[in-house]
């Protein structure tokens, strides 16, 4: 079996790149299955290590594979069709998912009354030192995690919910369990490198680029009614957002 040729001007890297990606997409490692060591893919490919491993982190910096120190090199996703969330409104990720034809779940990381932040508090109009209920996720679409998810809930409102099934839409049980409307969101959004824990969630090489999103929510009174922070895995998602008329404005003379 020749992976590499020597005669072909593309760097052998590349080449190995493409190889392990035809691999990949078309089933042969599925999502999450470890590849082969370092030491048996030179071989089969007749390079050295450093030559491999370059190969390998541009699909780690591609999102493809992932990296888990003392373990190997893990199969990240199969597919590089970039997800779209649409700020025009407010949605769910499973709403976002299921148009897109995505299977989506979603696993707890962890559900209960923290000591808010004072710019969680501040932004709930709590008192400085408040309890806040907090739920962390993981959402997962065709089995890739894509997003860690922190909502910071006010518990006078919402200390009830600890108690239902937090794996579904949130919103959803908001809404109909709470019978509050979601009337609006201000959200603010920056590009950032994820953490390591951020990063081991999302299965991605720690430092990995990331987009993080800001949502504060109100309800039709105008009462804030959940803060939301959101890590999303920058390979994967593009954010699409809808803008009215340009104004044209007469210049001072």
């Amino acid at each position: 079996m020749k992976i590499v040729d020597p005669s072909n001007p593309i760097p052998k890297y590349l080449q190995i790149s493409a190889w392990l990606k035809d691999l990949i997409q078309s089933g042969r490692f599925q999502t999450g299955e470890k590849l082969p060591s370092e030491i048996e893919l030179s071989k089969m490919c007749g390079v050295n290590r450093n030559t491999l491993r370059q190969a390998i982190s541009k699909l780690v910096a591609e999102g493809m594979l992932y990296k888990r120190r003392g373990s190997g090199t893990f199969v990240s996703a199969t597919d590089d069709v970039p997800l779209t969330h649409r700020l025009t409104r407010i949605s769910s990720f499973r709403d976002d998912l299921a148009e897109l034809g995505i299977r989506e779940r979603t696993r707890l990381l962890k559900k209960g009354l923290e000591t808010a932040s004072d710019d969680v508090a501040r932004a709930l109009v709590l008192p400085k030192g408040s309890q806040v209920v907090v739920i962390r996720r993981l959402r997962i679409g065709n089995d890739t995690p894509l997003i860690v998810e922190e909502s910071y809930l006010p518990p006078a409102m919402f200390s009830r919910i600890l108690k239902m099934n937090l794996t579904g839409s949130l919103y959803k049980l908001i809404s109909e369990r709470f019978n509050i409307v979601l009337a609006r969101s201000e959200q603010n959004i920056r590009a950032v490198n994820l953490s390591r824990q951020v990063s081991r969630q999302l299965r991605v090489e720690e430092g990995a680029a990331g987009l993080f999103m800001q949502s504060l929510t109100f309800d039709d009174n105008n009462v804030p009614v959940e803060m939301l922070y959101s890590y999303y895995r920058g390979d994967k998602y593009v954010f699409e957002i809808e803008v009215g008329h340009y104004h044209l404005q007469d210049e001072a003379l």
